[in-house]
């Protein structure tokens, strides 16, 4: 190639060259052009009123039921904040807040980086200013076009306000957990003092809070607490905010909170419904309690208020409940549920001053459920087998291995049909039919109904309820509501779905098939029997006049008592449209503070808010089922009756053998070795 036309080639390159990052600096230009221009459109005058927005409850007719309104800011100025507290913030949420404005590449990449090598998210790269923009003007769902506005939001926050402003609404406008919103209010609920006062570990342990406020919380978890306030004050020493004496005077703080609490509960309506459905916003639909605390949310729920206010009213009235002992409180949980479609309709989590988010009962309670397992761990299960409700079984002395089962009267009481053991709470029976269904039919058929259970759980004191396993009144109810649903568990539940403030939709329950839990043909039996309890047995204090209820009561016995001491009290019943599990018991029981009532007392709270609940609603029957007759003792029947009884013992002894037939003669041996392990432990 000559050099005049290496030069026109040279020439055509660089022109080329040139033309491409011409029309690179053009894009570019425009681009930031365009950027500004959206950053300039975003209206962000809401932060001159940082009152957070309320979020809404409706309830199952779609009327307003509860304001969550514990949200009121009572602002501090930037003068009145301790410079430790801006210092720990700093630290554990954006060590590079006075240099970027408003979106952090350096932090986005730091964290990207730790993420990818964690294999897991532990890091985000928020600055402070993205997260005031989150909190007041955006809902929190996690896509690509909320965190684009977040980041124009949070430019156009930094051109307008100084890094001082920014500081003060930010720490202003979040929440720090306990209803405490803003740091004025943090101080004084945690501390009981001036934003002012606050010492180096105190505004640590606030500012680690952020994070997560429920979790971290010092009132119900210090030591996970004090252990995030030193990864804080580990930060601020390593980022310079403090010198060596510094960090180590503030590590050897003690952790010295308010003596109580601020009870902010009465602002709240339906705090325990209410405190339902914020867990349940959480844990099944991925928000936070900041989000439907603060996010100004409307929140459609099963909530029926006038079942919510009836079963507060009971358990307002101390009439309706047995004496105290030794200056404790006998506690107690309610769940109301639709059985048709698991939606929770009320639940009462505890008697008394109970703070807002405290302990629910009626959710997080875990206490054995005595007989009131009785119908799903053994009677169902032993009507799947082959017994019928009038099949008969010796209540006698009888022991397996080191067990020795015996009836809460201290008494036999001979040849009973499984509808009078199951009636009348006898215990000897239902330890025979669970050991000789076998342990395998029990556990599938109580994890069916909802109720897990362990191998810890997998002896015969399962047919009375002495399980390590508890469960809570919501638990029970939801299982229940499988007798009333012709055999079909709908999981309970108390959200239809959430809106943004603006109407957008968040989240929606997808309509559940269920979960077949027995045969509708076993159900209604089932039904039947239980309503024996409530007309004729350890139940009849659980009768609603008009309408037809079908239930169980559960007690568990408090060792080491002589006469009668319970430490649980349960009864859970239904009508066709309704389900109710409620408990009794003592927080802490011990030889001082236990039941020495009946066990009717639960019964009898049953009676009362299922009566009012249902008041004004359709009186609907069960479903109608071949009377069977119990009343005979065995020597007194006759030769026909006598056939029935051995083609009922054939079709059990056939539902054996076609089990044994299909786990095969070697597993069979294998499993009949084991069970015979099992009788001699229990």
């Amino acid at each position: 190639m000559t050099k005049q036309k290496k030069k026109r080639s040279s020439f055509r390159w660089r022109k080329f060259l040139l033309v491409i990052g011409l029309a690179g600096l053009l894009l570019t230009v425009s681009g930031l052009a365009g950027i500004r221009m959206l950053v300039a459109a975003q209206d962000i005058s809401q932060l001159d009123r940082p009152l957070p927005a309320a979020t809404v409850l409706y309830d199952d007719k779609g009327h307003e039921a509860v304001t969550i309104s514990l949200n009121e800011i009572e602002p501090v100025t930037y003068e009145q904040i301790p410079e430790h507290l801006i210092d720990a913030i700093i630290a554990v949420e954006d060590r590079r807040f006075l240099e970027h404005k408003g979106l952090d590449v350096w932090g986005i990449g730091r964290a990207m980086l730790r993420n990818a090598t964690a294999g897991a998210t532990v890091q985000g790269g928020s600055t402070i200013t993205q997260q005031l923009a989150k909190n007041v003007f955006l809902t929190h769902e996690k896509t690509w076009k909320r965190k684009w506005n977040e980041v124009l939001l949070a430019s156009k926050i930094e051109q307008k306000y100084s890094k001082d402003q920014i500081m003060t609404m930010y720490l202003n406008q979040i929440y720090y957990g306990e209803g405490a919103w803003g740091i004025k209010r943090a101080a004084e609920v945690y501390y009981g003092k001036p934003v002012e006062q606050l010492s180096v570990a105190e505004s640590a342990l606030l500012a680690g809070l952020v994070k997560a406020p429920s979790v971290l919380s010092p009132y119900k978890r210090p030591e996970q607490a004090i252990e995030r306030r030193n990864v804080v004050l580990s930060l601020m020493k390593k980022q310079g905010f403090l010198d060596q004496r510094q960090y180590e005077e503030a590590v050897k703080e003690a952790l010295s909170l308010r003596e109580s609490k601020p009870d902010r509960s009465a602002a709240i309506l339906y705090p325990y419904f209410t405190d339902q459905v914020i867990r349940e916003a959480v844990e099944v639909y991925g928000l936070t309690e900041n989000d439907v605390l603060h996010g100004g949310l409307r929140i459609y729920t099963t909530l029926n208020s006038g079942m919510q206010q009836a079963a507060e009213q009971v358990f307002e009235d101390e009439g309706n409940f047995p004496t105290s002992m030794g200056g404790q409180l006998i506690q107690a949980g309610a769940a109301l549920v639709d059985p048709k479609s698991g939606g929770i309709k009320a639940v009462v989590g505890g008697r008394g001053d109970q703070p807002f988010r405290g302990f629910n009962r009626a959710v997080q309670l875990r206490r054995q459920p005595g007989s009131a397992i009785k119908p799903i761990a053994v009677y169902t299960p032993a009507l799947e087998y082959g017994f019928q409700p009038n099949s008969r079984v010796v209540d006698e002395p009888v022991r397996f291995g080191s067990y020795e089962p015996r009836n809460a009267d201290n008494a036999f009481h001979g040849n009973v049909s499984l509808y009078e053991a199951l009636i009348h709470s006898y215990n000897i029976p239902a330890v025979k039919v669970l050991n000789e269904i076998g342990m395998d039919q029990a556990i599938g058929s109580a994890s069916r109904f909802g109720l897990n259970l362990t191998n810890e759980d997998r002896t015969l004191g399962l047919a009375l309820g002495g399980t390590k396993s508890g469960f809570s009144p919501l638990q029970m109810a939801e299982a229940y509501g499988a007798f009333a649903n012709d055999g079909i568990r709908m999981g309970s539940h108390a959200i239809v779905r959430i809106e943004s403030a603006d109407g957008s939709l968040l989240a929606s329950r997808s309509e559940p098939n269920g979960v077949a839990a027995t045969s509708p043909e076993i159900a209604h039996i089932m039904t039947a029997m239980l309503q024996g309890v409530v007309e004729n047995g350890s139940g009849t204090a659980a009768a609603i006049d008009g309408r037809e209820v079908a239930g169980k009561t559960g007690t568990t016995e408090m060792p080491g008592v002589s006469g009668y001491g319970a430490t649980d009290n349960w009864f859970v019943g239904y009508t066709p449209q309704l389900v109710g599990a409620v408990w009794l018991g003592y927080d802490n029981p011990d030889s001082e503070h236990y039941l020495t009532t009946s066990s009717k007392a639960a019964a009898s709270v049953f009676q009362k808010i299922m009566s009012q609940a249902l008041d004004g609603q359709p009186v609907i029957p069960f479903p109608a089922v071949k009377k069977f007759d119990v009343s005979e003792k065995e020597e007194e029947r006759d030769d026909d009756d006598k056939k029935k009884e051995k083609k009922r013992d054939k079709e059990k002894q056939k539902v054996k053998e076609d089990k044994k037939n299909k786990k095969g003669d070697k597993h069979d041996d294998k499993g009949n070795k084991k069970k015979k392990d099992r009788d001699d432990n229990d």
